[in-house]
């Protein structure tokens, strides 16, 4: 009998495949309870100012830009005010890429922009963060670059690609993660779990923000927003006494990424120590 069931679940399986459709079981209640809290040990509160402005494309990040002289931002957006402010206060270059747009929103003599993706391989079409890196700076010695990387759920290829040691050169990151609601797949949950901790290993989480362009999506009494935002700071950049393991939610420079839309808090279990 054990057989016969096996055999019709797995014929259920196949015709569901055939059909285009995936189903994973739940990832384990104590499983993502341990996630979660591996995210609020990875935080630390420090002071925070807003650069890019209100609304999406502005952010939350440390006011610790002196020495910073280039930026690499993936995901062109039609405007580039996050840009053009670290650009016009800090005398920063950046570096721009995206395939699905001609050019960068605006001419600037510190902006320069590159017409292909930011990907786990690089050819005509893509490029790796590492490549992209050694193209832009050759042998030049600078491990205090910053990262804004918004590219629709590509950030897992690319984070999964760079080792540890191309992420370090990073003083400053903010990441824009989509598509969270991965946690939720018994497969899925391990390697989101791993790459976090690949990053926290160097670096603390000083913000978090949920995008309220798409919700919070729910399982087992636990929510997370399906696409948030996070700030890290290289751990050796914190400022002496720091606290750790603790964020104050939301900020009082946040704003919501889409004005007309209800905004939405990013759940307490993801900070609240």
């Amino acid at each position: 009998m054990r057989h016969v069931i096996a055999r019709w679940r797995w014929g259920i399986e196949v015709a569901r495949l055939a059909r285009g459709r995936v189903a994973q079981r739940a990832a384990d209640p104590d499983a993502l309870q341990g996630f979660a809290a591996s995210i609020r040990d990875a935080c630390a509160a420090v002071p925070l100012v807003r650069v890019g402005g209100g609304g999406d494309g502005g952010y939350l990040l440390p006011d610790d830009f002196e020495g910073i002289r280039h930026c690499f931002s993936p995901g062109v957006d039609v405007t580039a005010r996050f840009e053009e402010e670290i650009a016009r206060n800090h005398g920063i270059r950046s570096f721009m890429a995206d395939a699905s747009v001609e050019c960068a929103p605006l001419e600037n003599p510190l902006f320069e922009f590159d017409r292909r993706f930011l990907g786990a391989q690089s050819d005509e079409t893509f490029i790796t963060l590492g490549d992209w890196v050694r193209d832009k700076l050759g042998e030049e010695a600078d491990d205090d670059l910053l990262l804004q990387m918004d590219i629709e759920g590509a950030e897992f290829d690319v984070l999964i690609e760079s080792d540890a040691a191309l992420l370090r050169r990073f003083r400053m990151m903010v990441i824009e993660f989509h598509d969270m609601e991965r946690i939720f797949e018994r497969h899925g949950l391990p390697l989101i779990r791993a790459l976090f901790a690949k990053l926290h290993r160097d670096f603390a989480i000083v913000h978090m923000h949920a995008n309220n362009c798409c919700g919070i999506a729910e399982c087992r009494g636990i929510g997370v927003p399906r696409v948030f935002e996070i700030t890290y700071l290289r751990r050796d950049r914190l400022p002496a006494g720091a606290a750790t393991g603790a964020l104050h939610l939301p900020h009082a420079l946040d704003r919501p990424n889409v004005a007309d839309t209800p905004d939405i808090a990013m759940p307490e279990i993801w900070w609240r120590a």
